[in-house]
């Protein structure tokens, strides 16, 4: 049998990327391409007066330039996320109205991006102005409206007699930062239109299929006619799921000048246009009897949205599969501010929700002079007490254990400020991880060619996740051939829906499909492995075998609720005197089921934990109270972690498959190693320090 699946495997994509051969959004070489530039506002509040644009038209090589007053004709799209889903609920240059700091209001076309830069500039806008609201202190709360049809409101039992039957209680609030989008590759688009009715979009797209009914919606065409490629992705961690304002103005202009344009968003406009993560504030209660076991968990969130559209970080979804409790109280509110709209980032909900609940429950085991690992342990849920199923395949207490054991957890020292090494004091601190195991149906097509190689097609993508190398990875295994014998093609709306590359979705999608086109093919071929066919290929001077195969969800979530765990540990030490707080030694150990590709899923659990240091040590955004504009503009002045904040991190997987949930027995990866990372990282704080922190980021001034 050819074992591959569970090895560690080098990505296929790995030389593309290394030698520059792989093509990205704005890098695709179209004859006759012309530039676009945004002009944006540089108000958070009010109406545009004027827009003087006769300067910008005059300039030279400028052939057109939009605004409201002569927008490009568009059409609502139906919005309903599965069917076709803008990130703005307002078309752009729709009206006068300005919403916030950023906002497009003109885009200027011309033969080059300088002369379209340049020209942008000459817009001269006067504007009425009213003062923004940008700050959440400012803000009035109101219940949200359900998201994806469920109610962000949800009561067990009765909260407070659980919590007055407590002997121990806790209290406390944790507040995270706005977090900006930053992935390497910036957002851009190219539009070609062949004809009035026939549009090529290349850009970076998360869901090639969901653009592509997007984009035929926007436009009145039916869907076979827009064709969307996005063979890379250069990060996107939520921001590139669906079309943002800017790409749909520029297929709109595209078709207005009736020539292919490029627009890239610089890294200002992407502080303003391409989606962030809200800031939160969450208040945890507990109750406790003297031996550690919850009565009660109350989990009340507030959050900020746009007036553009709605979008609620939705961090109480964790709270009722994580501990169990008789009693359970969940809550959440939102404010409308005039910023940009915040979208999905890595582990939305969770990443945010985990930093309470695991910094609480660290509280907790202080208080009641228990270990934390044990305190999780004692109140591990059994099933999804929202849901009232059982967990399918559940190892989270084998991730706390094993973690412990690797970690040397047991020699911890059981007071604050114990622990010091060479002048600065030391903290270890650990936190529980969780995400949701989510798939959604995939379509796989398969090729047996006669040159002995395997070709596997999907609309499906990598957005640096190891999608290429996972595909091959099954399909090897499955037909019987080494990994280099088989080519993967992706991300080309023109081959069968993969599915979606978010809510770490496309590899529990992925899998079966392969597996099952690739018994499709052998059976088609009447062979038994892919060795008779390629010589029953030879033999009849066919071109090819080919099959097409999709898995989809079935009933299985009638009877199971599907989860994946995990359970960080971490090290830091602490320079009070300069309050430089270092990350020293991680280990995760992770609960996903069954491990396709070891070396690209330790990959994503180092990723997402550099991303949780990130959320810890450094990432906000503050915004000018005046203007609504994000005082970062670039990758300097927004910081994120070098290789120089990031210790070794040691990644171990624990678990068995998980059949109940697809036949590959695997669940997502992507996401699940940044939740609980920066409570980790506060709970050693405190152990270092003694100093309880609850607001992120954990900068120097909150530790001196």
């Amino acid at each position: 049998m050819n074992k591959v699946v569970g090895t560690a495997v080098s990505r296929k994509d790995g030389r593309a990327k290394v030698m520059g051969t792989a093509t990205y959004a704005a890098e695709h070489q179209i004859p006759g391409l012309v530039h676009g530039y945004l002009v944006t506002s540089s108000i958070a509040n009010g109406q545009i007066k004027s827009i003087d644009i006769s300067a910008a038209k005059k300039a030279s090589g400028v052939i057109a330039v939009f605004t409201h007053e002569n927008a490009p004709k568009m059409f609502m799209p139906t919005n309903d996320f599965m069917t076709s889903k803008i990130y703005e609920a307002r078309l752009p240059l729709s009206d006068d109205k300005i919403h916030y700091a950023g906002q497009i209001i003109g885009l200027v076309v011309a033969d080059t991006f300088e002369r379209a830069r340049d020209a942008a500039h000459l817009v001269k806008v006067e504007y009425a102005t009213q003062k923004p609201l940008v700050e959440v202190t400012k803000a009035s709360f109101k219940e949200p409206p359900p998201q994806f049809g469920e109610e962000l409101k949800f009561e067990k039992g009765n909260f407070a007699a659980g919590l007055a039957s407590a002997t121990t209680k806790l209290t406390a609030t944790y507040k995270t930062s706005t977090e900006m989008h930053a992935p390497m590759e910036p957002h851009a688009t190219i539009a070609h239109w062949q004809d009035a009715n026939s549009l090529t979009i290349y850009e970076p797209s998360q869901w090639v299929l969901g653009s592509q009914r997007t984009y035929a919606d926007l436009f009145g065409l039916p869907s076979e006619r827009v064709r969307v490629v996005t063979p890379f992705l250069g990060g996107a961690f939520g921001s590139k799921a669906f079309p943002w304002p800017h790409g749909i103005l520029c297929a709109a202009a595209a078709r207005q000048v009736q020539r292919p344009l490029k627009v890239v968003l610089s890294r200002r406009q992407m502080t303003a246009n391409a989606g962030h993560r809200s800031e939160t504030e969450q208040t945890i209660r507990l109750g406790a009897t003297a031996d550690g076991s919850l009565t009660a968990i109350a989990h009340e969130v507030k959050s900020y949205t746009s007036p553009v559209d709605v979008f609620t970080e939705p961090c109480t979804g964790i709270t009722p599969v994580m501990y169990t409790a008789p009693n359970l109280q969940l809550k959440q509110e939102l404010a409308v501010l005039n910023i940009g709209t915040p979208t999905f980032m890595r582990g939305p909900g969770e990443n945010p929700g985990l930093w309470a609940m695991e910094s609480a429950m660290d509280e907790l085991a202080w208080m009641l002079k228990i270990d934390p690992v044990e305190l999780r342990l004692k109140n591990e849920t059994k099933e999804h007490q929202r849901q009232g199923k059982p967990f399918s395949a559940k190892h989270f207490a084998d991730c706390l254990r094993v973690g412990a054991e690797q970690f040397d957890w047991k020699d911890r020292p059981k007071q604050p400020r114990s622990l010091t090494r060479d002048g600065k004091l030391v903290g270890w601190g650990m936190a529980a991880s969780t995400f949701p195991g989510l798939r959604t149906k995939a379509s796989v097509k398969v090729r047996l060619l006669p040159d002995g190689t395997a070709h596997l097609l999907t609309a499906g993508n990598d957005m640096g996740t190891g999608a290429y190398t996972v595909v091959a990875v099954t399909a090897a295994e499955a037909l019987g051939l080494p990994v280099e014998q088989v080519r993967v093609e992706l991300g080309d709306s023109l081959l069968p829906d993969g599915g979606l590359a978010g809510g770490s979705q496309m590899t529990a999608s992925l899998v079966p499909a392969v597996m099952s086109a690739c018994q499709q093919v052998l059976k088609t071929a009447n062979a038994k492995t892919a060795q008779e066919a390629f010589a029953t290929l030879r033999q009849s001077k066919r071109a090819a075998f080919e099959a097409i195969a999709s898995s989809a969800p079935g009933d299985e979530a009638k009877k199971w609720a599907f989860q994946s765990w995990g359970a960080h540990f971490c090290e830091v030490s602490v320079d009070e005197e300069i309050g430089r707080l270092r990350v020293t030694r991680w280990v995760s150990v992770m609960d996903i089921g069954r491990v396709i590709n070891s070396k690209t899923a330790a990959s994503q659990v180092r990723g997402g934990v550099i991303m949780g240091i990130g959320q810890a040590l450094m990432e906000e955004c503050h915004l000018d109270p005046n203007i609504g504009y994000p005082v970062v503009y670039d990758l300097a002045t927004y910081h994120f972690p070098a290789h120089a904040d990031t210790p070794r991190i040691e990644v171990a997987f624990v678990g068995e498959p998980d059949l109940n949930f697809n036949p590959g027995g695997a669940r997502g990866v992507g996401e699940i190693g940044i939740t609980g990372v920066s409570a980790a990282i506060a709970n050693a704080v405190y152990h270092a320090t003694g100093k309880r922190i609850r607001d992120l980021p954990i900068t120097p001034d909150k530790l001196i």
